[in-house]
């Protein structure tokens, strides 16, 4: 049997990893500035959360979500605290595109309407709804195709205006992502989140942040929408939540009642997931990380920004890109292949910077120097 071949690979094969630093089979070591999509928050291996997951394993790794599990109760308050959100909700699921997917499924319910505003260059993941919520028309299978989904323009607060002044009352939410991760790290002015809740709040709509990428400290605050001094009323989590265990879940807020089989997941919320989840949050507060992601992410922009030809250096912690010119289009290629460096990209010519939110200043360092030796030798 073959694999579905549905992934274009670099031909590595990581066989170790430990903080920000990866070794392929034949030893050679990687600076990892790239977390595999921004998932490693806390660093790879660390050892407080290898020994976290492997104490609950040695109890029980599973059971579904039938009896009574404390762990959840516990992640709940210690991720209401962190957040800063401590009267919300918290549903478990898998992953970022189940929780976009019932984020939407839960503002329907609420608000029994139909219509979904998102914005262009979004993604929202893979699932039936959020996959009809990206903007990304190659990867929506005709079985997904709906009317129920608008797209608008992102950080265009006059166009969501008038929208709602057409059709605020078919409208069940509004869903965008604080910086766009995929869409190039595209960051929403905060007058525009101040809309976006003024326009929900007046109509009755379910304002969605999605924090899979942007939130869980990435940005230097919790959720990147916080930015904005304002609240949504669901919030999705992902990627960072469990430094590469499979675990996501939803914010709600109080005024969303829940009612017995309106949402449901199998593997959701298990005792290994809660398990990571929680030695993240103690991690990131104990070493205080989302002040080290503001304080690295600050000096890597300031860095970035004095190396003649790279452009539009922004984002906000430790989610930052910047534009290559089309002279110089094999950067990141070129950090892989020479300076072993994973970096992520968007297309056509951006690169992302989506390390662990430990990442000290020795490795920016490292990849500072190695951008400045290629955009001074690419031709």
């Amino acid at each position: 049997m073959q694999l579905f071949d549905v992934y274009p690979v670099n031909d590595i094969t990581i066989v170790r990893g430990l903080g920000s630093a990866i070794w392929d089979e034949a030893g050679n070591e990687y600076l990892d500035f790239y977390g595999g999509h921004a998932v490693i928050s806390i660093g790879h291996t660390n050892p407080y959360y290898v020994k976290r997951i492997t104490s609950q394993l040695n109890k029980i790794g599973f059971y579904s979500n039938s009896v009574k599990m404390p762990l959840q109760e516990e992640l709940a308050e210690k991720l209401g605290r962190v957040s800063g959100k401590n009267d919300y909700q918290l549903f478990l699921c898998n992953s970022g595109a189940e929780a976009n997917e019932n984020a939407m499924k839960l503002a329907s319910f609420h608000t029994v309407r139909k219509r979904i505003v998102a914005f262009k260059k979004s993604f929202h993941g893979r699932t039936s709804l959020a996959v009809a919520a990206t903007d990304n028309p190659s990867i929506i299978a005709p079985v997904n195709e709906t009317d129920n989904v608008v797209f608008l323009p992102y950080n265009d607060a006059a166009a969501l205006e008038q929208f709602f002044a057409e059709q605020g009352t078919a409208i069940a939410a509004v869903i965008l992502e604080g910086i766009q991760g995929v869409g190039g790290i595209v960051v929403a002015e905060p007058a525009f989140l101040q809309a976006v809740r003024k326009l929900c709040t007046e109509y009755g709509a379910v304002f969605i942040a999605d924090g899979v990428q942007c939130g869980y400290g990435r940005s230097g605050k919790f959720f990147s929408h916080d930015y904005a001094g304002v609240h949504a009323d669901i919030y999705t989590m992902a990627k960072g939540m469990g430094n590469g265990f499979p675990v996501g879940g939803i914010l709600i807020t109080p005024e969303i009642k829940a009612k017995h089989g309106m949402l449901g997941t199998t593997f959701g919320g298990n005792h290994l997931a809660c398990a990571a989840a929680l030695a993240v949050l103690e991690i990131i507060e104990g070493e205080k990380l989302m002040a080290n992601a503001v304080k690295i992410g600050d000096y890597l922009m300031e860095r970035l920004s004095t190396i003649p030809g790279l452009q539009h250096v922004r984002g906000h912690g430790l989610m930052i890109g910047f534009d290559v010119p089309d002279t110089h289009l094999a950067l990141r290629k070129n950090l892989l292949t020479k300076h072993r460096i994973f970096t992520g990209e968007a297309k056509p010519n951006v690169i992302r910077l989506l390390p662990a939110l430990n990442i000290g200043r020795k490795e920016a360092d490292k990849l500072i120097n190695a951008i400045k030796e290629e955009m001074g030798t690419i031709i």
